[in-house]
């Protein structure tokens, strides 16, 4: 069988009022109807507990709860980090930042991102045949051939890093506030040092920045176009296609006009939640109405909710992490808690994936990567080992069994970026090193080594409340497994073929679309 590539040329031309690279959309007979379509869509900072289905005391998700009844949710599911770089990273390669080597956050300013000698997920299907788009949130590199239509995307629209990592003239609701990009009547005003005044938010399609700095107002709209638009064309093409969309929720800033169209006046997290479902609920109806029997579509999140927001972070659910809590600081985003990895996650595949299933399998944003290329029928690359398993059996119904080992690699709160030092083992997890984020009130709980480990059972105590005694025959018997496992993977790290990420700064490398203009201040969509 020969394999369908396809011809980029980096030079835009118009379409469906957008400017795609230009890609040759033809086929054979062998390619339709046999391979399947993907939709992944990753939410941005979502709690465990915002989800409708997950039992949320609002339910502000009625598309995504519909999504749940007409498919699988999954209750035990993982994010590969705590924290954006590294848990794209590892989406994209079904390795942990200790292999991929993206370990931390990517900044305005970086020179690289994900390291080129890994392959990355829409590199593998567009040598299968696929067509791949990507729309929202990247955060893996924007300098060069970091950029993600040179990672195996035909078609990109979106912003290069997090929407708080640029000003805008309409800022939305942040904590603290930060404000509007300044204009050539008046100075930058930088007043919190979480702000970027400096430099606008850029909004990129494919390799040219068609706005800058963007409208957060309108932005989700606009994924929402593109998505479809995507959907539409490559299905009329009749090519296997690969979307990917990085939604801007639930991060911060929150638009401003979720709020003022919200007819029942609530806390604009609960309108950003209803704008983000509205996106998603867009998105699926076109799935719907174009390639319903044969598209598999995938929700899930980065990490956990950022508690330093305080009103305009997420709901953890019952994860609460209630020992940190007493040490100190926030259990979720940027944690090891359950509260910073682990993350709402639904699959829907009409036909394929059984309706109204609750899996309490043990899975992981690492699984999609090889289960996306087993269900595509491509092959992964021999020369490196994955963290992720395929999850097709349960996928499909046939098993309940998932991962029965999975690591949660530091994310900012304690320790060495990356290192693995906290285990889940079956229903067990232990702490080596624990460390509370920075939480509402500005609190930050404190790095403590664990030394025999502190061990939880999630089977009893899924809040993280009580450690089990450590003369305990049950603690005596799982600490030499932990141990092993732990050495297991760190001896399977140290023989594989592993990665770097470039973490230089240099400014000359801030994308700006008029250097000459405050803010670097542009506009042409």
């Amino acid at each position: 069988m020969g394999w369908l590539f396809l011809k980029v040329l980096l030079v835009g031309v118009t379409f469906l009022g957008g400017l795609y690279p230009l890609v040759d959309f033809s086929f054979s007979g062998e390619t339709r109807g046999r391979k399947p379509n993907f939709v992944i869509i990753l939410a941005d900072d979502m709690g465990w507990g915002d989800l409708g289905a997950n039992w949320a005391e609002t339910k502000d998700t009625v598309n995504l709860d519909k999504m749940a009844a007409e498919g699988m949710r999954f209750v035990d599911f993982h994010a590969a980090s705590s924290t954006c770089s590294p848990s794209r990273a590892s989406l994209l390669t079904g390795r942990l930042g200790l292999r991929n080597g993206v370990t931390h956050n990517f900044a305005v300013t970086s020179v690289g991102g994900l390291p080129l000698n890994e392959t990355t997920l829409a590199e593998v299907l567009q040598q299968a045949g696929y067509v791949t788009g990507m729309i929202g949130k990247w955060h893996l590199g924007h300098h060069g051939s970091y950029h993600p239509n040179f990672r195996g995307f035909d078609y990109y629209f979106g912003i290069p890093y997090s929407h708080d990592m640029g000003c805008t003239d309409t800022p939305g609701y942040n904590h603290p506030p930060c404000p509007a990009c300044p204009r050539a009547d008046r100075p930058a005003r930088n007043l919190e040092r979480d702000c970027y005044t400096d430099v606008a938010l850029p909004l990129y399609e494919n390799l040219n920045i068609v706005e800058q700095p963007v409208n957060l107002s309108s932005l989700a709209q606009k994924y929402a176009e593109k998505a479809t638009q995507f959907i539409q064309h490559a299905s009329t093409s009749g090519r296997p296609f690969l979307l990917y969309v990085g939604l801007a929720h639930m991060h911060v800033p929150l638009s401003r006009m979720q709020l003022s169209a919200d007819p029942r006046g609530q806390r604009p997290y609960g309108a950003g939640l209803r704008e983000m479902d509205s996106l998603v609920g867009q998105i699926k109806d076109k799935v719907d109405r174009t390639a319903k029997e044969n598209t598999f579509l995938w929700f899930t999140g980065d990490n956990g909710p950022w508690a330093q927001k305080c009103e305009l972070a997420g709901s953890v659910g019952p994860f609460t992490g209630s020992w940190q809590i007493h040490q100190g600081g926030s259990p979720a985003k940027q944690t090891t808690w359950e509260a910073g990895h682990r993350v709402p996650a639904l699959a829907y595949w009409p036909g394929r994936v059984p309706v109204n299933v609750t899996s309490t399998a043990l899975l992981s944003v690492l699984d999609i990567f090889p289960t996306v290329v087993a269900l595509a029928g491509a092959s992964l690359p021999q020369d490196r080992h994955f963290d992720g398993l395929d999850a097709s059996e349960v996928l499909f119904g046939w098993s309940q069994t998932g991962h029965r080992v999975l690591f949660h690699p530091n994310s900012g709160a304690a320790g060495e970026y990356g290192a693995l030092q906290t285990v889940r083992l079956g229903h067990y997890k232990a702490f080596y090193i624990s460390g509370g984020a920075r939480a509402c009130d500005g609190d930050v709980g404190p790095e403590q080594h664990h030394e025999p480990p502190l061990i939880f059972n999630l089977e009893d105590d899924v809040a993280e409340a009580v450690p089990l005694d450590r003369g305990s025959a049950e603690y005596q018997g799982l600490v030499p497994k932990v141990r092993e496992v732990l050495a297991d993977v760190l001896l399977d790290i140290a023989v594989d073929s592993t990665s770097r990420a470039d973490y230089t700064r240099d400014p000359s490398v801030t994308p700006c679309c008029n250097p000459h203009h405050v803010a670097c201040r542009c506009q042409s969509i």
